[in-house]
């Protein structure tokens, strides 16, 4: 009876805390963002302390650099990444259209006399790609808008985080201490277990695959624009972006570049190779070295889990759930996985017959 009136007081409590996060996801962007930034740079706050510097002082150098470090990137790249934005948009119909007059011609020499009904054909899709294009765009910006911006404008996001940033990592040590006095007695040490098991594969994928995101988009955004492709910069980035899910940001960005390079440079194969040389040393580099080192295989968030938590928490609670999707999916993975133990060491699963016979095959007559 203790242990059913347990289950259904945790259960209210996930209920309620996710009930919360539905209510006030409005007003929460600025806050959560604080909490990931801050736990990103909690690592380097307590290596400083480690060394002798004082937490304080360690949390405002660190807040202050990393201040710097966006007010620099606003300053010089988000110039560039908005006129090249603009400027694919406005060129994207012609782009088409040379893709479109490059597939007519091959079709032309493979097939003989182009078939009406493959130029009809070219036309529509061109037709659906320039629509949804300008429709998908607007449909992200008024959703970041309505859904993450709706009462806390961009001016208070940029007020408020960096001050929840501070204060938190300032205070993390004493919170996570508070947070473990309030454990129940009897399960602390299966909670604290759980917990470190969550932390472990967030931590692990945030830092890790963040760092990797880091590097592979400078590597992207430089070697595409060193090979000529005149959105080099713009693919880049947003490839080093997506690849915050493995294997989707580089078949997104490999797809979206070498279809630019198509039009931009028509079939000459050498710009087309050094677009593909470029993606090619980038998918070495992830899987043959910064995945295994960095991110280890100790995650255990597997892709498809991840794009799912990515979909289900962004549908759920906008923008805050892109924050939130992959440490609110860790942390469901480990608990699957703890369910999934108690399952097999339970009555349930085993059955009723004694543990030293289980396996063995019965006696043959």
């Amino acid at each position: 009876m203790l242990k059913e009136r347990h289950v259904v007081f945790w259960l209210a409590a996930a209920l309620l805390a996710a009930l919360m996060l539905l209510l006030l996801r409005e007003i929460l962007l600025p806050f959560v963002a604080g909490l990931v930034i801050a736990y990103f740079l909690n690592p380097v706050v307590d290596a400083l302390q480690r060394w002798g510097v004082p937490r304080g002082l360690g949390t405002l150098l660190i807040v202050g650099l990393a201040g710097l470090a966006f007010v620099a990137a606003l300053v010089f790249l988000l110039p560039l990444l908005v006129d090249q934005v603009q400027r694919l948009a406005t060129g994207l119909p012609s782009y088409l259209d040379q893709l479109r007059r490059l597939v007519e011609a091959w079709a032309t020499a493979r097939f003989g006399a182009a078939s009406p009904a493959i130029h009809s054909g070219l036309e529509q899709v061109q037709k659906a790609i320039v629509d949804n294009w300008a429709w998908a765009a607007s449909l992200v910006f008024s959703s970041v808008w309505s859904r993450g911006l709706a009462l806390v404008n961009l001016v208070s996001l940029l007020l408020i985080t960096p001050v929840v940033v501070f204060y938190l990592l300032a205070d993390w040590p004493r919170m996570i201490t508070r947070m473990d006095g309030w454990l129940p007695r009897d399960q602390a040490p299966t909670i604290r277990r759980l917990a470190g098991e969550m932390n472990l594969a967030v931590s692990a994928f945030i830092r890790g695959q963040g760092t990797i995101c880091l590097i592979l988009g400078c590597l992207y955004a430089f070697g595409l624009t060193f090979a000529g492709l005149r959105y080099g910069a713009l693919i880049g980035v947003a490839t080093g972006l997506l690849s915050f899910v493995p294997i989707v940001g580089w078949s997104v960005g490999f797809v979206t570049a070498l279809g630019l390079a198509v039009a931009e440079f028509g079939l000459s194969w050498a710009p087309l190779a050094k677009v593909a040389g470029v993606f090619l040393a980038g998918q070495v580099l992830d899987t043959g070295f910064l995945s295994p080192r960095i991110v280890g295989k100790s995650v255990g968030l597997h892709p498809v889990w991840l794009m799912f938590a990515l979909f289900v928490f962004s549908y759920l609670f906008g923008f805050v759930g892109v924050l939130l999707a992959v440490p609110l999916g860790a942390a469901i993975a480990v608990l699957v996985r703890f369910a999934l133990e108690v399952y097999l060491a339970s009555p349930i699963y085993r059955g009723c017959a004694p543990v030293e016979t289980q396996g063995q095959e019965p006696a043959r007559e």
